[in-house]
């Protein structure tokens, strides 16, 4: 009995997850890099994980309005960080054609960058995840975690782009160097 009402919960959650993904997109996103189907996604654990942490805290409050207010007060905090790890989920993503990519994430108006906007690049390791910072014109500062859903023929597209729009050629780039996660020039070689 125990293991069914499991699997049930977990089927429950990711038909929630996939069915609040599908309906954003077709609410939220209709530029035409939206509608390429080429993106940079979050991994869907985020997505699922938000969606259990949701339904474990708002289990965890109405326990607690029985047993006290210490359940209470951690199950809405789960919940919380349940609703956060969901919006992150479905509100970042990098959405690209031949010509551009559209950067979406929460709090921010979308923008839309030319490749050749991407001025430099930086890596990071954090805890082991490689982050791929991109340093565009207008200041601003994309990253992009080895680990999200189609980062690499991003990339591999940006690089392609972004040489043809400055009149580079691919070749001329010493830089470039994809098996070690270097697309464009880095940050202190400018």
């Amino acid at each position: 009995m125990g293991f069914g009402v499991i699997i049930l919960v977990a089927a429950v959650t990711f038909g929630i997850c996939f069915l609040c993904d599908k309906g954003f997109q077709k609410a939220f996103r209709s530029k035409t890099q939206h509608k390429t189907g080429f993106s940079v996604r979050l991994n869907k654990k985020y997505g699922a994980f938000g969606a259990i942490a949701i339904l474990l805290g708002v289990g965890a409050v109405f326990a607690g309005l029985n047993d006290g207010w210490a359940l209470t007060a951690g199950g809405a905090l789960i919940a919380l960080i349940g609703i956060g790890l969901v919006v992150y989920y479905m509100t970042f993503g990098v959405f690209y054609d031949e010509e551009s990519f559209l950067l979406t994430t929460f709090g921010k108006k979308s923008v839309i960058y030319r490749y050749e906007e991407i001025c430099t690049q930086q890596l990071y390791n954090s805890y082991g995840n490689i982050v791929i910072e991109l340093h565009m014109r207008d200041g601003r500062a994309v990253q992009l975690q080895a680990g999200m859903i189609g980062v690499y023929p991003f990339l591999d597209k940006a690089f392609s782009a972004w040489c043809r729009q400055k009149g580079i050629d691919e070749v001329s780039c010493d830089f470039h160097d994809p098996q070690n996660s270097r697309w464009f020039p880095d940050t202190k070689e400018n």
